[in-house]
């Protein structure tokens, strides 16, 4: 699918609150009172061979972070179950390094099953940069959706990432899609971007015709490149949600990473933009808000989008 990139650059043009009400609008349209919740756990953590300059998991940088191999089928198990009572709808193992040998994917796969059969949640992976047969393997084990990010635009991966490319990204996604896998895939703004670069990402994402966007707000973490890199204003952040609800009118925008510490007690603007998804109860390396907090939020959230759509 092709992307008229002259329309996306006039959208950025537009003002912020002509761009929120539009965005709110279409997210009711295209996907009336929807708002889905998932939660990920750091199923293998740290020493990293790759070099993401924002992740605190690569053994190049001296960020502070756990270390510890794939866990067990138990403990997927627990948290699988944890995630369900929550209200979560899906649960996602999430691994550190490039990809996956043949080994470790059948592993993957033992897990995938396991919590299927015994908690009944969908569940979604991230374990990087995977070929189709790979993929096909986890999804006959009981994964539905694969998460493999874009991060940034084409142009500004190299300043991001060194020890991959961004076509390797695309083609993962692409044998997910494939393998007849859902896709959830987005980035991180704040990166040092600029605001090209992330209608860039938009559009790569329209074309791969992904089915899950997550949006990431950087959180800079200590002993990493990018330790000092300057927040992102508020007005940015939710002039990017909407933009990305504007053309990408029926998929799924999620707000993950960084929605706490960069949106405040602002968060709720967010769905007001646009976004329609949450990831909830943390994140690889930096602690969530407290779950309670997040579902009184999404009841509130869901309220006012039904008063509006009365009106």
């Amino acid at each position: 699918m092709k992307v008229n990139k002259k329309d996306v650059h006039e959208l950025a043009s537009m003002p912020l609150s002509w761009l929120m009400d539009k965005a709110l609008e279409t997210k009711l349209r295209y996907r009336g009172d929807k708002f889905s919740l998932c939660t990920i756990m750091n199923a293998r953590s740290g020493r990293c061979t790759e070099d993401c300059a924002f992740c605190a998991q690569s053994a190049r940088y001296s960020a502070s972070v756990s270390v510890y191999p794939l866990r067990s089928p138990e403990d997927a198990i627990r948290e699988a179950e944890r995630a369900k009572v929550t209200g979560a709808e899906r649960f996602s193992l999430v691994t550190s390094g490039r990809g996956m040998d043949s080994d470790e994917v059948e592993r993957v796969a033992e897990i995938v099953h396991a919590i299927r059969s015994r908690v009944g949640i969908k569940v979604c992976c991230s374990l990087g940069i995977l070929d189709g047969k790979s993929l096909c393997y986890l999804k006959d084990a009981g994964m539905s959706r694969y998460h493999h990010n874009l991060e940034t635009s084409r142009r500004f991966f190299s300043h991001v990432v060194t020890t991959h490319t961004f076509q390797e990204r695309i083609d993962t996604i692409r044998a997910a899609k494939e393998a007849g896998l859902e896709v959830c895939s987005g980035g991180i703004i704040g990166l040092g971007e600029t605001q090209e670069d992330r209608l860039s990402m938009a559009c790569s994402l329209v074309e791969l015709d992904v089915d899950s966007v997550p949006i990431n707000l950087l959180v800079p973490i200590e002993g990493t490149p990018l330790a000092t890199a300057a927040p992102l204003e508020m007005t940015d952040i939710l002039k990017t949600i909407a933009i990305f609800r504007l053309i990408l009118p029926e998929k799924a925008l999620r707000i993950a990473g960084g929605r706490e510490s960069r949106l405040g007690d602002f968060q709720a603007m967010a769905f007001w933009a646009g976004a329609d998804a949450m990831l909830i109860g943390g994140y690889l390396t930096v602690r969530g808000r407290e779950i309670e907090k997040d579902l009184e939020m999404v009841r509130q959230v869901k309220g006012l989008w039904k008063s509006v759509s009365r009106h």
